[in-house]
């Protein structure tokens, strides 16, 4: 296969397939290790995966369809990312202590949804690329 024949948008759409197999595997390991308190915990675990197989999927058939699922998907994500900050901040507030930089260590990681919204972010960037 000729890499040099690839667009920037083909090859972020690959990075970001990529990417969210392994920002998946990390969210599956913390939240099977918070035994899924809230279902809401199911929606990364699950989506990551399918991210990953219709940005794969799109990175060898450039399908308007399939362009138009991964951009719905992308913008699931990024809201996705946002309600994940807003559940893993409340998580460090409700702890003992509050907003301490402990309970910050110790407890959900806050930056870890908005890595999954910033992720879906570069997907759409990759989506709406324009070659001028």
């Amino acid at each position: 296969m000729n890499w040099a024949m690839w667009s920037i948008d083909r090859m972020l759409i690959l990075f970001v397939s990529v990417a969210f197999l392994m920002i998946g595997i990390q969210v599956a390991m913390f939240h099977y290790r918070q035994n899924f308190i809230s279902k809401a915990m199911w929606v990364p675990v699950i989506s990551a995966p399918v991210f990953l197989l219709v940005g794969l999927i799109l990175t060898w058939n450039n399908a308007p369809w399939l362009r138009t699922l991964f951009m719905v998907l992308m913008w699931l994500g990024v809201v996705d990312g946002l309600i994940g900050f807003y559940f893993h901040f409340r998580g460090v507030g409700i702890r003992v202590g509050g907003w301490a930089l402990r309970n910050f260590l110790i407890g959900p990681p806050v930056t870890l949804p908005l890595m999954f919204s910033a992720l879906s972010a570069l997907g759409l960037i990759a989506i709406y690329w324009k070659v001028w």
